[in-house]
């Protein structure tokens, strides 16, 4: 059993920004579902197309599909449309996290004569003759 990522209603809203594979000579197009989810499974985990689990197919043709999208700005329309409808419902931003750091909390500073200085005054001036 495959762990697929897209939901019937995902596949819904993508299936009409990809381009149909019709038209090209040779074999019948593959299902641009199935590959999209190569894609995916590809992306989210970061492993090389070679390594494709043969349950999503050819990681050839994946990889060919996957570049020629690119190559053709599929990519770009579809995250403008997903944009342009996305679902802000889930953002937040939870205060309780956001810290600040220790020297901005008002403490009072370190010594007013710095060891640096210190040292600077007991040592002789540097100078090249």
């Amino acid at each position: 059993m495959l762990r697929t990522m897209l939901t019937d209603w995902m596949w819904e809203r993508l299936s009409g920004l990809l381009p149909a594979e019709t038209g090209r000579v040779g074999r019948p197009a593959q299902d641009n579902r199935r590959l999209l989810e190569a894609m995916l499974w590809r992306l989210r985990t970061g492993a090389p197309w070679r390594d494709l689990p043969p349950e999503w197919g050819s990681w050839n043709t994946a990889y060919t599909r996957f570049s020629r999208w690119s190559r053709a700005g599929v990519w770009s329309r579809v995250q403008e449309e997903l944009s342009r409808h996305a679902d802000e419902e889930w953002l937040m931003l939870d205060a309780t996290v956001v810290r600040a750091h220790p020297h901005a909390a008002g403490a009072k500073g370190g010594s007013a004569i710095r060891r640096s200085d210190v040292r600077a005054e007991d040592s002789p001036a540097n100078c090249i003759s």
